[in-house]
């Protein structure tokens, strides 16, 4: 059961409502979920009071139904319930890409600490203690329903850009489905070369991203059959600072923006875009490089055949050999290129 404790205390505090924060037509929507009707009624009458929309599910599976009906903005979960218990719908929810933001208190006894840790791992955001006051539960909703939208906005943002990078690989039709090929591979190399979780998601999102900045190449440039003149090729270039700077103001692609800063470095220091020689060059973008240039070649364009693995291997060792890559990694490609090659050998026999 809920309690009203702290309801007048909360009037006196100057605590803004959600009404207050929120214009009507946006109003925030909390999920009450509890098998206790009177638990229910407790806590929507609180939330209503404070502004928010209210739904309620007295189990786990009208819970999840209701969710992609209601698309809340928050979710108060109790933990143990008949059927479905919280954990198991927070999973759920976690789990799948339209419901993996929607933040999800549950509810549990204030000292229940194996709760609070299985919530943890079923990927709770927040915990609240029966019985619990008035002004902890307004605090709480309050800011996560805040955190919810700040997510969202983010989100929303890394879908602009990868829609911007498929409509720029979309306007030179030669390259095919080159940003899919290049995640497929970032995402088995980096597993090969035991990078982080972390790691490889940055080098996928290169993949889709490395070439955002040909977005501002005029398509004079950027889809000219010929050679480049010495002018043309500096334009060109600086895709990659263009790229940089729409990608930089976003916190979550951090990790991405070496990638698509310095993809076109080389081991020597005679590339660009500040010729880094070495490990100078940040390291997911030496293996994007790689991974780049491999696909570049095991494909056909207007102006070369598709070069077998073994020969696209054979012209990345001699570039290799004159100082342009990396040569341990390109020995761990090499290595990488090769097993898979076995694989599909013995899967054809």
């Amino acid at each position: 059961m809920l309690d009203l404790t702290g309801t007048s205390a909360l009037s006196r505090s100057g605590i803004s409502s959600a009404n207050q924060i929120f214009s009507d037509s946006d109003r925030p929507k909390i999920l009450v979920v509890d098998d206790h009707p009177a638990s229910r009624m407790t806590a929507g009458a609180l939330l209503s009071a404070d502004g928010y929309e209210v739904f309620e599910a007295e189990n786990g599976i009208e819970a999840l139904a209701l969710v992609f009906e209601s698309q809340p903005d928050l979710i108060l979960l109790d933990v143990m319930m008949p059927e479905m218990d919280g954990f198991e719908v927070c999973r759920h929810l976690k789990e799948n890409e339209h419901t993996r933001l929607i933040p999800v208190v549950f509810i549990t006894a204030l000292n229940d600490r194996r709760s609070r840790l299985m919530g943890i791992e079923a990927g709770g955001d927040d915990f609240l203690s029966k019985p619990f006051d008035r002004l902890e539960l307004s605090a709480r909703v309050k800011s996560l329903v805040r955190q919810k939208r700040l997510n969202e906005d983010l989100d929303h943002a890394e879908q602009v850009l990868f829609s911007i990078a498929r409509a720029i690989e979309s306007r030179d039709p030669n390259t095919g489905d080159h940003c899919e090929r290049l995640v497929a591979m970032g995402k088995a190399f980096g597993e090969y070369i035991q990078l982080s979780r972390a790691e490889i998601r940055n080098l996928m999102w290169g993949g889709y991203l490395h070439d955002i900045g040909k977005v501002g190449i005029p398509d004079g440039v950027l889809l000219k059959k010929g050679s480049f003149t010495p002018e043309e090729r500096e334009i060109m270039n600086r895709h990659v600072i263009i790229g940089e700077n729409i990608c930089k103001p976003l916190r979550t692609m951090r990790g991405v923006v070496p990638i698509i800063r310095y993809h076109h470095e080389r081991w020597d220091g005679s590339g660009y875009p500040e010729g880094l020689v070495g490990d100078e060059i940040p390291y997911l973008a030496q293996v994007f490089q790689i991974i780049d240039i491999y696909d570049a070649l095991t494909s056909e364009r207007p102006y070369k055949r598709a070069f077998t693995p073994e020969e696209a291997l054979e012209i990345i060792a001699e570039e290799t050999s004159r100082g342009w890559r990396n040569p341990k990694l390109v020995e761990q490609f090499t290595n990488f290129i090769k097993a898979g090659m076995m694989v599909g050998d013995r899967a054809q026999g």
